[in-house]
């Protein structure tokens, strides 16, 4: 007889803050999700404490109570208690919903469409720098050198057309079809419209249903950021709308169709004339600024540049910076600008010293080399944003530069460069080289500043905050007399690359709160029994299977992190709850390319839940393995 839960539950609903502090409530294989109205009303160390609690996870604006296999189990017995009433309890988005307040959303929103191209982005931008060295060291430019355009071209291309691999990323985010969001991003960024544009507006053309069409002020939407992502979150919701009253005949293309059909002119219409207001506004304000107070405007556009970026705003200033320097041959409009990269080069360094999050290290290294180069979007959209704190330091150290480059009057004598390249622009026909080390010593100052700030504070966890190992609480079916024994040997239900568990990139796996075990990470797409054994759970996406062997071993094999949000797509199960299987037989087919599509790790788990029944488990020591070789030994 399955056990009751109900006191379990009560006891978890009693300590997230009661049923009325429950917003949603979802469970994948192992956790349950709760989307909290006010998180600081949970008990999270009593929750960690509870036994039939392995931990507690806040991460993704998610609060994940984290039970263990029998999650379905406790799932039921919350909603009975809390009186929620579900539609199916399965998380098909792992948390990618946007909660919280307003910033906390804007930051899922902007980090997470920002993610899964966060490997490129950072490569784009080393490219972009050494591209830069070949311009500094060698006078190569797109004039004189066929290998300078190519690799030009390798390293911006990516910049230049950032919508469309935001709307992608966008559309995902926002559930609609990926392709509709790409399309509307494709027409933001048309070579010719730059060149339509100015011909219609000179012939005062540039009006629809006297609605004004215009461009933001760099001219196009190239490297824009914030238009494809509201153009994507308005062009979803037109979606959902027809496909709920278009006919499954014709849905195919009537949908796409009226979705960009409204969303592109739409977006034209809308986000261009506002986007220039907004910047119309910013201009006038900062050249008050300016005109009032020098030291005033350096702290102010030192402490929003970053923001401003992001939002696209900085193009206020960029022509006012051009104008003065076609009238002057130099520019001090933008020198409280030209530094934020170096402090988040300092925060950046101070994080990979201090985390301890393999992953993020991972991502902060090339962000760091980019930062160098001038190239910030891989540390702000991938780690500093992310986190907050860091990147509150990195405005709040760019604002302390600002004031005192202000202070000090330098002024630019070459505009374009960025990173450690810009200096020799410092150089004064009349003060000589002297500008370019003050420059130099604020580049410095920058670094250290914002490293020791830093350094002097925690480092937030980006991918959920590693936990001690408790004790699991497992349904206790009644089962058969098992066989004494003091060993069992469990093979590989996979072919490929062995991983030790605590690299596993994700924190509640890594940290052995779900039980001991070893991790692959398959060559191929097929997963077969490790043991005789039965079939205990099988989740309805088919990314995970529980196992009872035949000696007591009870095993969680999880195909990939967050594998759920493919919700089943490319995965194909061979086995019911209850089937009695043998050693080596086939359990699931599962596509590694369609994971790898999705950008999602593909690395599996294999944990002993049952940990605590044992003396110890034992994990073989080869780096490579095949389906039914040894992988790891129980002892009792």
């Amino acid at each position: 007889m399955a056990k009751d839960y109900t006191d379990l539950a009560t006891d978890i609903v009693a300590h997230v803050g009661g049923k009325e502090n429950i917003s949603s409530l979802k469970h994948c294989v192992t956790r349950l999700r709760f989307g909290l109205k006010d998180e600081s009303k949970a008990d999270t160390d009593y929750l960690k404490a509870r036994d039939g609690v392995v931990t507690v996870v806040q991460a993704g604006g998610q609060y994940q109570v984290v039970i263990g296999n029998h999650v379905p189990d406790v799932y039921a017995a919350v909603q009975k208690v809390a009186g929620i009433s579900g539609d199916g309890a399965l998380d098909i988005d792992e948390g990618d919903g946007p909660k919280g307040n307003l910033f906390d959303r804007f930051v899922d929103l902007v980090s997470g469409v920002f993610q899964p191209s966060l490997g490129v982005l950072a490569a784009a931008g080393i490219i972009k720098g050494l591209v830069s060295i070949l311009a500094a060291t060698m006078g190569l430019n797109n004039d004189n050198s066929a290998l300078y355009a190519i690799l030009n071209t390798a390293g911006d291309g990516f910049f230049q057309f950032l919508p469309i691999v935001l709307a992608f990323n966008a559309a995902r985010k926002f559930r609609m079809n990926e392709f509709t969001g790409m399309a509307i991003a494709m027409a933001l960024v048309y070579p010719t419209l730059p060149g339509t544009f100015a011909t219609l507006k000179e012939a005062g053309l540039n009006n629809v249903f006297g609605i004004p069409f215009v461009l933001p002020a760099a001219g196009s939407y190239l490297q824009t950021v914030m238009p494809v992502l509201l153009a994507v979150w308005i062009a979803s919701h037109i979606e959902k709308f027809m496909k709920k009253i278009t006919p499954d005949v014709v849905k195919v293309f009537i949908v796409p169709f009226v979705t960009i059909l409204i969303s592109v002119p739409l977006t034209f219409l809308v986000v261009g004339p506002v986007a220039n207001y907004a910047s119309d506004l910013l201009s006038a304000g900062f050249t008050a600024v300016m005109g009032f107070s020098p030291l005033l405007y350096g702290i102010l556009l030192g402490a929003l540049w970053q923001v401003m970026v992001m939002f696209g705003l900085h193009w206020a200033l960029v022509p006012l910076a051009i104008l003065q320097f076609s009238q002057n041959g130099w520019s001090n409009i933008l020198l409280a600008a030209a530094l934020p990269n170096f402090t988040q080069t300092g925060v950046l360094l101070a994080i990979m010293m201090k985390t301890k999050e393999s992953k993020v290290k991972s991502v902060a290294m090339p962000a760091f080399i980019s930062s160098i180069f001038g190239v910030t979007e891989p540390a702000i959209y991938g780690v500093t944003l992310p986190m907050k704190t860091p990147f509150y330091i990195s405005c709040a150290v760019s604002a302390v530069i600002g004031a005192g480059l202000s202070f000090f009057d330098l002024k630019n004598y070459a505009m374009g460069a960025l990173g450690i390249f810009m200096y020799p622009g410092y150089v004064s026909p009349e003060l000589g080289v002297t500008p370019m080390w003050i420059m130099m010593g604020f580049s410095l100052a920058a670094i250290v500043l914002s490293f020791a700030i830093q350094m002097a504070l925690p480092v937030p966890y980006l991918y959920g905050e590693p936990t001690e190992k408790k004790s699991v609480e497992e349904t206790k079916e009644s089962v058969p007399e098992l066989k004494e024994i003091k060993q069992e040997i469990i093979a590989s239900p996979l072919i490929g690359k062995v991983v030790k568990l605590e690299d596993v990139p994700d924190a509640v796996f890594a940290s052995g709160a779900m039980g001991k075990g070893i991790a692959i990470d398959p060559l191929d797409g097929i997963l077969v029994s490790p043991a005789k054994a039965e079939v205990t759970l099988l989740f309805p996406t088919k990314h995970a299977i529980g196992l009872r062997t035949e000696n007591g071993a009870e095993l969680l094999i999880h195909i990939g992190m967050d594998t759920v949000s493919l919700a089943g797509k490319g995965f194909e199960s061979f086995v019911q709850v209850g089937d009695q299987v043998e050693a080596g037989q086939k359990l699931l087919e599962f596509d590694l390319h369609q994971i790898k599509a999705a950008d999602l790790p593909v690395i599996t788990p294999i944990i002993v839940t049952n940990t605590a029944d044992y003396e110890d488990i034992l994990v073989t020591q080869e780096s490579q393995i095949n389906s039914g070789d040894y992988l790891l030994t129980t002892v009792k």
